[in-house]
């Protein structure tokens, strides 16, 4: 050791006191939580204004004007009912598949963890790239899957063009997306599972039906609750995905609450009644939580109760 070394003064540690250290801890996601706050409460304050971008000399409050303009408004509901159509939809067919999927592969072998793993392939892709993929491959004049529909008998299948066809068009791009996460979620429940059970069942020689419907499915109810909370939130908040192919149409088709204030805001320059929309999807989305996180304590009290 050099004399250099020996001589020098003690380095000062900063000390936190053990009083203050849960709040230092804690400031990282208090100033997260502020981060989000600030936004939301000015769209809060914008969805309580009439508020044009084209016309700031007009602006002024009118406090809930523009959330009692909507209950005459065809456009608004029309809205809320393809929100929640594609919502329902598209998380009721990728829970049957993610469900079937995983119970299929949930023996554990190196075939079926290949096979989950390049499943998950979709999941990485980003939305709307995704959807930008599946536009061109239904597109009526070039594209794959219009060759295959005329190939199978169905001409002029116009996929996201038709106005009859373009919700089915949009779930299945969000199914394909989106049922790998549902997939991985449930099957790692699956594998979880307590083995005593099942066991008992074999023994005994009870029906598969009656061992899913009886054992597996109880036990995987706060699996199936998390991914559809998950999935729920997501797709009623979905833009990505329908803008990319759509951006809404064609007409009022897919004009989701995403693309209505986006619409809104960037071609109409109305904020306030963007800012209500967004401030309604906000609502929904906190209702269907609560209903789902309420559900999913019940369950888990009533689980704990009967261990």
């Amino acid at each position: 050791m050099s004399d250099a070394t020996i001589g020098a003064p003690p380095r000062r540690r900063f000390k936190v006191s053990r009083r203050m250290l849960p709040y230092v801890l804690s400031l990282p996601a208090l100033l997260v939580c502020i981060g989000i706050l600030i936004p939301f409460f000015t769209a809060v304050l914008y969805s309580l204004q009439r508020y044009r971008l084209s016309q700031p000399w007009a602006r002024e409050y009118n406090w809930g004007q523009n959330y009692l303009n909507f209950m005459s408004d065809a456009s608004f509901w029309n809205t809320l009912k393809v929100s929640l159509t594609y919502a329902f939809c598209a998380v009721g067919i990728e829970l049957l598949l993610g469900l079937g999927i995983a119970l299929l592969l949930q023996k554990r072998t190196r075939f079926n963890n290949f096979v989950s793993i390049m499943l998950l392939m979709p999941l990485m892709t980003a939305p709307a790239l995704a959807a930008l993929m599946w536009k061109l491959m239904t597109n009526p004049g070039f594209g794959i899957l219009s060759y295959f529909a005329d190939f199978l008998g169905f001409t002029d299948f116009n996929w996201a063009s038709d106005p009859q066809t373009a919700m089915l068009t949009v779930v299945i791009v969000d199914v394909w997306v989106y049922t790998p996460f549902i997939m991985i979620l449930l099957l790692a429940g699956l594998r979880s599972l307590p083995q005593q059970p099942f066991e008992a069942a074999a023994l005994d020689g009870v029906p598969r039906w009656f061992v899913f419907y009886r054992i597996t499915l109880p036990m995987l109810t706060p699996f199936l609750l998390t991914a559809v909370l998950f999935r729920m939130i997501e797709s009623i908040q979905q833009f990505d995905i329908i803008y990319a192919m759509t951006q809404g149409g064609p007409g009022d088709a897919l004009t989701v609450f995403q693309v209505e204030a986006y619409l809104n805001f960037f071609q109409s320059t109305n904020v306030g009644r963007s800012a209500a929309l967004m401030m309604i999807l906000w609502a929904i989305t906190y209702f269907l939580s609560s209903i789902f996180i309420k559900n999913w304590l019940r369950l888990r009290e009533r689980q704990r109760g009967d261990a």
